[in-house]
């Protein structure tokens, strides 16, 4: 039910409240509405954020509804990371496996502050003050992350009636800084192998995969899901399908069996035992980030990564003039290769640029 003073007006701290309609008050001066409804003994009020009458009265009606579904009692006490247990199960089941757990360790260090919250008390200035302490120690692109989440499993509960409004909407997006993309040139790659090979026998297996990777311009994670059945030498291409787990798009896709990639795994397939089954797995490592490290540290070369491989591919696909369509399909962006222009775009600049100093005839010459 609408509460309505006998004068038609309510003070609100600074502001007074004429009431204008059922539930529905406006700001003197400002002209802002207001909701103010009355639900199992308790007021609620709140800023609908609109002069426009048409829009406060559909926004009131959107409060109201919420406020008929907000449940009592025990339900009515549950903590945050109650909550984001319920929510995990719940919305666990149709994500990844990798997004999954990357859902569980956000929420991990977002209940280390609100954890044991009420989510009813999660106001919005208990987030800003989170959000205001977080950034001391993490990077813009781990709290859009966690923000996200928190998002998520508010936006769970609102549906579940345990909330009116999600307080976390207020928490803007930060402006995420770019970092540097470290490609290896083709000499500091070629000295990168040779490192790697020299290890012991223990090594090899993942300087195999790496070797893979700048040929294949494939994940890491695609990469140690392949199997010998997803290669097809006669047909000269091979299938990209990352396993159980499956691709970052969710969807398989045929690359085409480039040369050097083709000629590798053929050297891989000879020096086995015996012929493989298509089942077996190409790779027998998960990674090879130790191998990688020490291969970097031991030929004084800068800090390549898994990824750093498939920057590699890219910055050769473009140097050998591939459009970036092309090279988005053989990664597996489906953005018809933005992407890859905005990632690569000026290596392509550079070399076109190393390219045209080549013309060098004229018709005196």
């Amino acid at each position: 039910m609408g509460m309505k003073t006998t004068t038609q007006e309510a003070a609100d701290g600074q502001l007074k409240l004429k009431y204008v309609g059922h539930c529905l008050y406006r700001v003197e001066g400002s002209g802002k509405y207001y909701a103010i409804l009355k639900r199992a003994g308790k007021q609620i009020k709140r800023s609908l954020k609109t002069t426009d009458p048409t829009m406060a009265r559909r926004r009131l009606a959107e409060l109201s509804d919420n406020a008929d579904r907000l449940k009592t009692g025990e339900g009515s006490r549950i903590t945050f990371e109650d909550l984001a247990a319920r929510w995990l199960q719940a919305a666990g089941t149709s994500m990844k496996p990798a997004t999954r757990n990357r859902a569980e360790w956000l929420l991990r260090y977002i209940c280390r502050y609100i954890g044991k919250m009420s989510v009813r008390a999660i106001s919005k200035t208990v987030l800003e003050n989170w959000a205001a302490e977080r950034i001391k120690g993490v990077c813009a692109r781990t709290l859009n992350y966690e923000r996200q989440t928190l998002i998520r499993v508010l936006d769970y509960a609102l549906r579940e009636g345990l909330i009116l409004d999600n307080a976390a909407l207020v928490l803007k997006r930060l402006k995420e800084t770019r970092s540097q993309i470290i490609i290896p040139s083709r000499e500091q790659f070629r000295l990168l192998m040779e490192t790697m090979r020299q290890e012991n026998a223990l090594a090899q297996p993942g300087a195999d995969l790496v070797e893979f990777l700048a040929y294949s311009g494939c994940r890491r994670g695609e990469a140690t899901a392949m199997t010998w059945g997803d290669v097809n030498f006669e047909a000269k291409t091979f299938t990209v399908t990352g396993g159980e787990t499956g691709t970052k798009n969710h969807e398989a896709r045929v690359v085409p069996l480039f040369p050097a990639l083709e000629k590798f795994l053929l050297k891989l397939k000879a020096a086995l035992p015996q012929p493989p089954a298509p089942a077996d797995k190409i790779f027998s490592v998960m990674d090879a980030k130790k191998v990688i490290a020490s291969g970097c540290k031991t030929a004084g070369l800068p800090h390549f990564t898994h990824h750093s491989m498939r920057h590699f591919f890219c910055s050769n696909a473009i140097e050998a003039g591939v459009d970036f369509k092309a090279i988005a399909g053989w990664v597996g962006h489906k953005d018809g290769g933005l992407l890859v222009a905005r990632t690569y775009g000026h290596l392509r600049d550079e070399h076109s640029a190393a390219m045209a100093q080549r013309m060098t005839f004229d018709a005196m010459g």
